[in-house]
């Protein structure tokens, strides 16, 4: 399969996993769909049934909605998919804030979050700063934000406020700047493809999500954290990391690793991913909804983006920094 990817132009890549992922896609859409009409009427055990198929179909609109950002990155080339994901990054850290509490003293530094720093931040990878880009916000913003809630003369809980504020940069706008980062890297031989390098990324990750979850509901055991998480366990997140492992050896073919080389990306970026997922579930339990955005409805009119996004922006910025410190970019 590998060999056969490599010998096909790039807009025959294109086509190849069109077919094979939205044909899977479909065809998993269709059999929940078709589950979900059956009548089972008010027993405990439909109940179950029920609450399951709903999380399966979020995970579906989870899975369309990220497998969809390979075709958006491939179609309308670097600059628009960068503006692209700049939106995404500001409606990501729109939810985020909306349940941490800010003060008439964060205001200016709300201001600087979103209408300085993320358009500074996603220039930079506009324009392929990549050292500059990758240290801004750890390093320049993260010493601007304290400074600026400093004087606005509210000490107030002064830590926990910037602190979140800082969270919420990180995660939604620095951890999202690395997606269209890598549509820009460049390797010899290999051509302008970073689209497949994001296909690759979305698609490890979102397999290993979705089995280490089928594996749980399947074969439930003790949860490892249940006030975090009532599904993550040692044995479903291994099946999990080992599923995606192994999709991205299928995958090498797309990217400029060997087999060998594509696994062990694979495994880097699903273990971010997992992990981040279940950090992201602490902060939710931590202010008591079940999805993000006010209450747990999400201010974009999604069950929450940032749900959606939640385990690549974790995954994106390791996955990134691994493949450049491979090829010494």
């Amino acid at each position: 399969m590998n060999q056969y990817l490599r010998n096909l132009t790039a807009e025959q890549q294109v086509s190849a996993l069109f077919i094979i992922v939205f044909g899977l896609l479909f065809l998993t859409h269709v059999t929940v769909f078709m589950l979900s009409l059956r009548e089972r009427g008010d027993t405990p055990q439909a109940e179950v049934v029920n609450a399951r198929l709903a999380e399966a179909r979020a995970l579906l609109r989870t899975s369309w909605a990220m497998v969809i950002v390979f075709w958006v990155g491939w179609a309308s080339g670097e600059g628009v998919a960068t503006t692209l994901f700049a939106i995404v990054a500001f409606f990501a850290l729109r939810e985020f804030i909306t349940l941490s509490p800010t003060r008439r003293g964060d205001h200016r530094s709300l201001v600087l979050a979103f209408f300085v720093v993320l358009p500074i931040q996603f220039w930079l990878v506009a324009t392929a700063h990549f050292d500059l880009f990758t240290v801004f916000i750890p390093v320049y913003v993260f010493l601007a934000i304290p400074v600026v809630s400093a004087l606005a003369d509210d000490p107030q809980r002064f830590l926990e406020r910037n602190a979140k504020l800082q969270w919420g940069i990180m995660v939604c706008v620095y951890g999202v700047s690395h997606v269209p980062a890598l549509l820009l890297l460049q390797f010899p031989k290999w051509g302008n493809k970073g689209a497949f390098l994001v296909f690759f990324l979305v698609f490890v990750v979102q397999t290993g999500t979705l089995v280490q979850h089928l594996v749980s509901r399947r074969w439930p055991r003790a949860p490892r954290a249940p006030n975090v998480s009532q599904s993550f366990n040692w044995t479903s997140w291994s099946i999990g990391l080992a599923s995606g492992s192994l999709l991205g050896g299928l995958l090498s073919g797309i990217t400029p690793f060997k087999p060998g080389q594509a696994m062990a990306m694979a495994l880097i970026a699903c273990v971010a991913g997992s992990m981040g997922h279940l950090v992201m579930k602490a902060l939710k339990r931590d202010r008591g909804v079940p999805n993000w955005g006010a209450q747990g409805h999400s201010v974009t009119g999604a069950s929450g983006l940032l749900d959606r996004v939640d385990a690549l922006c974790f995954a994106a910025p390791v996955f990134f920094h691994s493949v450049r410190w491979y090829f010494g970019a």
